[in-house]
């Protein structure tokens, strides 16, 4: 049945066109090409972009001395990375490097000694962690496991060891001591595992009282060594004094025998051959003239010689001829009074 509201032929039948952008002038069926093109270009950027974080965050380098401790979500893995390039799940795990190369750490320590003599001193330790077990010192103790161990392992065994010993012992046994420091040290770190290589300790500072009186004792010590080298150089001058003594006795009685028996057998050559006195004056004699030749007796028996002189000597004159003894008490006496 035919509508009798619908005319035929009016504008109503007509197909109206859908208007244009003002100023367009191109074709409209290009506009959906271009916006698809747009959006495969941000997408293939977006996709290069996370590509590449996605790359970095999946590949760590641990640094030469060092080694990685893998955290799974916060959570300690049980490996530890080496040295090198390392493959790890992006953004569910990370890597914290821990050095294993030799470090130092110094600190000041005070403790008592034996004798209640307070002792101050440096103590400087070389050390490193284990390398395998890198994750758990990191576990239990963090990164900054030097303050947290190795200060209070020092002040400890430095007052334990010290307590061992008087003050004087730590100055004589100096390297007893060092020792029994360093084997403490090493005995409680290496239960948290770090290795101590080195400990090196300065020397033992006391108070100024104390220093005082082992000075006073160490110089009475030196002046006694000194006297009692003096004792045993004494007793060693003595001894070689009586040895020669004991050397010139002996010398003495072997000349005393051997001139006792020179007598007897010069006695028994005088009775066999009375001219033994004649040929031992000529192999004694001096070579020099005598002054007087001649023997014999004054006529009336005095000791005064007959002889006559074998050469005249020079006379004196009264005022240089010597003065007997009693003459020089009287010429003295005479000076005396005057």
């Amino acid at each position: 049945m035919r509508n009798p509201f619908k005319r035929s032929g009016t504008p109503y039948d007509k197909e109206i066109p859908a208007r244009e952008p003002y100023g367009y002038t191109g074709s409209r069926s290009s506009l959906p090409v271009l916006s698809f093109n747009k959006l495969k270009i941000v997408a293939g950027i977006i996709t290069f972009v996370v590509i590449i974080v996605f790359m970095f965050e999946s590949v760590v380098v641990v640094e030469a001395g060092h080694r990685g401790v893998v955290l799974y979500v916060g959570a300690v893995e049980n490996r530890v990375l080496g040295e090198g390039i390392h493959f790890i799940i992006p953004f569910a795990e990370q890597v914290i490097q821990m050095e294993v190369r030799t470090l130092k750490f110094e600190a000041n320590a005070s403790a008592a000694s034996n004798d209640l003599q307070e002792v101050q001193t440096t103590i400087a330790l070389n050390y490193h962690i284990s390398p395998s077990q890198a994750n758990i010192i990191y576990q239990q103790l963090g990164v900054d496991y030097a303050d947290r161990i190795i200060a209070p392992t020092i002040q400890e065994s430095v007052k334990a060891s010290v307590a061992k010993f008087n003050a004087e012992e730590l100055i004589t046994k100096r390297a007893t001591a060092k020792a029994v420091i360093a084997g403490s040290i090493a005995n409680t770190l290496s239960a948290r595992n770090i290795v101590v290589e080195t400990v090196f300790i300065t020397d033992f500072k006391f108070s100024q009282a104390f220093a005082s009186q082992v000075e006073s004792k160490v110089v009475a010590f030196q002046k006694f060594l000194t006297e009692q080298n003096n004792l045993l150089a004494i007793q060693v001058i003595a001894n070689q004094t009586v040895v020669q003594a004991q050397a010139a006795a002996r010398a003495n009685v072997a000349r005393a025998s051997g001139e006792s028996q020179a007598i007897q057998v010069i006695t028994s050559q005088l009775k066999q051959s009375p001219q033994y006195l004649q040929w031992l004056a000529v192999n004694r004699w001096n070579g020099q003239m005598p002054y007087a030749l001649g023997s014999g007796g004054g006529s009336n028996g005095s000791g005064s010689f007959g002889g006559f002189p074998f050469f005249q000597l020079p006379k004196l004159s009264t005022q240089q001829q010597p003065l007997l003894p009693t003459q020089q008490q009287t010429l003295q006496q005479n000076q005396t009074k005057q």
